[in-house]
């Protein structure tokens, strides 16, 4: 197998997920698995976090449920993103929830659930803020009585999406909560039964107990990772990621010598050059070119030079000890240190969940549980 591995631990995803059971009980758990578990692997993480206790799954994409379906994983699962009225068929035919916004969208569900006779499974999506898909607040109420009434579609539930909840500053996130408030509020007040009413995302899981309502929705939180720098972090995460790979090649250079495309590092000394089969096709991003860090034998090494599509280099110093076959730790912690997944969203301006979404799947995910691999 190459040595160029994305090492996940699930038993850390249970860990994380038991700490938020403890912070939002009794509210059910719907674990984020959208694109692809944020780079862990949705199938192996979505059956870690059922059995774990989660009762709901979701999803960004009909795809990535029917992914989940085809991969036995039968749990009630929504699917977060917009879709074409085309698309409807697939969500009666695979008992997938879909996220419902618009009157055409209702029509298409509808006749896809007389063909197939099965109903179709909905959450209203309200806009309170955030600007993307979803009912505007104020036609919440109206929008949801007619939805009501369409035969074949059963409301599941009803959400919205904090914009905010991951900054310090608070305000906007309320105004969007009492926003929701008012429109289930109203909607109830209509007589409409509404089985889920979810809001909380990481940042409100941390911070906004107040929008817990029936259901959470952890996503990055459940990998081992707070949303932002703003955040508290009145929840304790293990990352669930070890981007690593080994030594490939190693070689004493003189002074003066350069290194990688575009000359972009000449080495001032006499020193040692080592490269490891890894580069941003991989997800180690090119950015990092003389900026990124990496673990060798509990010590940190410097990117030298540009960030290439299979490979890096790293400047280890005159007589290195490092050897070909060395573990060479890319983010991530060991027991010997760590390489901070916050280092490099500090670095690159940008947040755990890029970061690790950057793993590519040409990365071979190896699972271990409680240490051991599976």
């Amino acid at each position: 197998m190459r040595p160029t591995v994305a090492v996940v631990d699930l038993s850390a995803i249970r860990f994380n997920l038991e700490q938020i059971f403890r912070k939002v009980k009794p509210a059910c758990v719907m674990a984020v698995v959208k694109a692809d578990a944020y780079g862990h692997g949705m199938p192996e993480v979505a059956r870690t976090a059922l059995e774990a206790g989660a009762g709901y799954l979701a999803v960004a994409l009909v795809e990535e449920g029917i992914a989940l379906r085809e991969a036995g994983i039968e749990a009630p699962a929504l699917v977060f993103g917009g879709f074409f009225p085309e698309q409807a068929p697939f969500f009666v035919r695979y008992n997938l929830e879909a996220t419902l916004y618009s009157l055409e969208n209702a029509a298409a569900l509808a006749e896809a659930a007389k063909r197939l006779q099965k109903p179709a499974k909905v959450h209203i999506k309200i806009d309170t803020g955030m600007g993307r898909v979803g009912i505007s607040w104020e036609e919440a109420a109206s929008f949801a009585s007619k939805i009501s009434q369409i035969p074949g579609i059963e409301i599941v539930g009803v959400y919205t999406h904090f914009a905010t909840s991951d900054e310090k500053d608070k305000s906007f996130a309320n105004l969007q909560l009492q926003r929701f408030k008012l429109t289930l509020k109203n909607i109830i007040s209509q007589g409409i039964r509404i089985p889920l009413k979810h809001a909380a995302n990481s940042g409100a899981i941390l911070d906004m107990p107040g929008a817990y309502f029936d259901m959470v929705r952890p996503g990055i939180m459940m990998y081992g990772y707070y949303p932002s720098f703003e955040t508290t972090e009145s929840v304790p995460l293990k990352p669930a990621m070890t981007f690593q790979s080994k030594v490939l090649y190693v070689k004493e250079v003189e002074e003066g010598t350069s290194v990688s495309y575009g000359r972009k590092y000449i080495t001032r000394h006499k020193t040692t050059l080592a490269t490891i089969p890894v580069g941003y096709a991989d997800g180690y991003n090119r950015l990092l070119t003389n900026r990124g860090e990496v673990l060798i034998h509990g010590q940190k090494y410097r990117v030298a030079g540009r960030v290439c599509m299979d490979q890096i280099i790293i400047d280890a110093g005159p007589g290195a000890s490092v050897r070909v076959g060395d573990d060479v730790v890319l983010f991530g912690r060991t027991a010997r240190g760590e390489v901070s997944v916050y280092d490099i969203c500090r670095k690159l301006n940008t947040t755990p969940y890029e970061v690790t979404c950057w793993v590519s799947n040409r990365v071979p995910r190896v699972y271990e549980n409680q240490n051991k691999a599976i």
